[in-house]
């Protein structure tokens, strides 16, 4: 979901001319499955964040699985702590 406000990326800090979108925390793919549902409520499940496209893809390709993003990565704190997103985060934060 594409934000018509400019929003800053909550990740690299940049606000940028496109937006941003929400990036659920818990992929909403993992919503259904037991084990999520027994260790978050549903509005844990249903947090988002507002990043920018850069950040948001990054995302995704530095972790594909989409149960390991909602196991390991499911905060702003988790995400920066990956080696990759947290590379990334730092790179494209000093671009425009």
């Amino acid at each position: 979901m594409v934000s018509h406000m400019l929003k800053s990326c909550e990740l690299c800090q940049r606000t940028l001319k496109r937006g941003t979108t929400a990036h659920h925390l818990i992929p909403r793919r993992c919503h259904r499955n037991k084990w999520f549902r027994a260790r978050y409520s549903r509005r844990e499940m249903q947090a988002t964040i507002d990043v920018c496209r850069d950040c948001h893809s990054a995302i995704h390709n530095f972790v594909p699985r989409e149960k390991e993003l909602g196991r390991y990565y499911n905060s702003i704190e988790l995400l920066l702590a990956h080696p990759r997103i947290g590379k990334f985060v730092q790179w494209v934060s000093q671009r425009k």
